[in-house]
């Protein structure tokens, strides 16, 4: 059973914006890293941020560094990423994770 939902991909031309939100109901995310990861067509799964809620640490792949932003939201227990100038290249299935626990995963498909 998936305990982790990830949502808010969707169709968006080169430059736009998208905002996935990673939501649980069976756990807190307050005490773990929670990331992202992302999958494109023929591709490798690849970390593409991370945040770590016990100090607020955050990480950043460098092709995403300062276009997309990672945060948490304790009082509605979910952590988002927001991008920001996304390019073809970013287009992929996003999954949110936690331990060994993975989200369904949300397509975002940008357009040139």
């Amino acid at each position: 059973e998936v305990q982790l939902q990830a949502s808010g991909g969707g169709l968006v031309q080169a430059g736009g914006s998208l905002r996935l939100s990673c939501t649980t109901s069976a756990f807190t995310f307050d005490d773990y890293v929670v990331g992202w990861f992302r999958q494109a067509p023929g591709k490798e799964r690849e970390g593409v941020s991370y945040i770590d809620n016990r100090d607020g640490a955050t990480w950043y792949v460098d092709s995403v560094k300062g276009r997309f932003t990672i945060s948490s939201d304790s009082a509605k227990n979910a952590v988002y990423l927001r991008m920001n100038g996304l390019k073809p290249e970013d287009t992929a299935v996003y999954y949110c994770r936690v331990l060994d626990e993975w989200g369904q995963g949300t397509q975002v498909t940008v357009s040139s």
